[in-house]
């Protein structure tokens, strides 16, 4: 993903893009948990990197000293910078996707008006969709006895869902894998990429919003449209593109991400395998340990003042990487915690973020994970990832596998 020099040291210049991190970024969380538990680099506009439970935590709750107001991953350079402030669509369509981008007191309301349509019982609501949609799909790829994991199935599950949640017709969904992954993966070390789909997608919800103000219905957006802020003021549409920007940005990648590392854990940890197949009572908690081992998710929070965690002075300005993957690795807080343990008890697992920007649809995510994995286990319990050397992954704000070969007995 990156042509940029080989770390000599992680401690001081860690690259969250390098092959070797987006592959397997354990290892260097071991390491610099025991030498520099909160790393700093000046690559991909510069950042901090936590590595321990507790200071992941401690920094998530940091608000406002940590703003959470559109920060980046990878910062662009300052001419892009420029030229987005500068862009017409821009200046009308603004960045926000609020509650995840903003701070108290937006955050607070916008929130407000999201949690209901993400509840445990609205989440269950969307497991007959799920279900039809996870046997439909299995439908098309079964008589083959082979198939990519992640492209065909894990990738294709969460933008049907998020349609069929913001009542938009599901053949948009190629363009919203496309869109998300140009935001997500393949824009973050191409500025000007990201910030054309982050645009194209704004657009898009700019036109979602008008429909329904001119065609109101029961549906997610009216409902959001017909809400008010903290004072009771009729929410304002731009808003409202804002929310939904985040419904697609954030409900799509970390989904299918968490997905397809299922499937490729299973597929290439037998034992496992067979072990779910026999105990399929194991599910829920097999489902929190895999968003503890496999968590998706690095946020990004900005220093709006001098901040110390410990010994470690963040200064004003900084760029901090909520690393909440490499929480979930800490030996402090979990037992054996490079090993995942399928009814691993009391797991506190930060997948979901933490503080009061914590996933708001994590009821949902759960859903479609347990579905998606339910249902491919009833209809293929024996499989294993194909060609292990050929499986790739994404990195840097989202990981997941990108391509994921997988064979099976075919049903022929």
């Amino acid at each position: 993903m990156t042509d940029t020099a080989p770390v000599d040291d992680w401690d001081t210049d860690y690259d969250i893009y390098d092959p070797g991190y987006v592959t397997d970024p354990a290892p260097v969380w071991e390491e610099l948990r025991g030498r520099c538990p909160i790393a700093h680099t000046e690559r991909w506009g510069g950042s901090f990197l936590p590595t321990r439970y507790e200071d992941v935590q401690a920094m998530a709750k940091m608000v406002p000293e940590l703003s959470s107001s559109d920060v980046l991953v990878t910062s662009p350079p300052p001419e892009l910078v420029e030229e987005l402030l500068a862009d017409p669509i821009f200046q009308q369509y603004g960045v926000n996707a609020a509650p995840i981008s903003e701070d108290p007191p937006i955050h607070g309301w916008t929130r407000r008006l999201l949690l209901p349509h993400f509840s445990p019982k609205a989440a269950e609501s969307h497991r007959k969709y799920t279900e039809d949609l996870a046997n439909r799909l299995i439908d098309g790829f079964i008589d083959a006895g082979r198939v990519d994991g992640a492209e065909q199935y894990a990738q294709q599950i969460p933008p049907r869902v998020i349609a069929h949640l913001l009542g938009i017709d599901e053949s948009r969904v190629d363009d919203f894998t496309y869109w998300v992954r140009c935001v997500l993966e393949l824009g973050l070390t191409k500025p000007d990429l990201r910030r054309k789909y982050r645009l194209v997608i704004r657009e898009f919800f700019f036109e979602v919003v008008k429909e329904k103000q001119a065609n109101p219905d029961d549906g997610f957006v009216s409902a959001l449209l017909a809400g008010t802020d903290d004072e009771g003021n009729p929410i304002d549409p731009i808003m409202v593109v804002g929310m939904l920007n985040l419904q697609l940005i954030a409900g799509i990648d970390t989904t299918w991400s968490s997905i397809g590392s299922a499937l490729w854990h299973f597929g290439t940890h037998p034992a496992d395998r067979e072990r779910m197949v026999a105990e399929p009572d194991l599910w829920p908690s097999a489902i929190e340990e895999l968003l503890r081992f496999y968590a998706p998710v690095t946020m990004a929070r900005r220093a709006v003042a001098d901040v110390q965690i410990g010994d470690v002075t963040i200064p004003e300005g900084s760029k901090v990487l909520m690393n909440f993957p490499g929480a979930n690795r800490d030996p402090e807080v979990f037992e054996r915690p490079d090993e995942v343990i399928l009814d691993r008890p009391h797991n506190r697992h930060v997948a979901f973020g933490a503080g009061i920007h914590r996933c708001a649809g994590s009821n949902l995510a759960r859903l479609e994970m347990n579905v998606a994995l339910r249902t491919w286990f009833e209809r293929i319990p024996d499989f294993e990832v194909s060609e292990p050397e050929e499986v790739t992954w994404a990195g840097g704000q989202v990981r997941g596998p990108r391509h994921l070969p997988i064979r099976f007995p075919s049903s022929r």
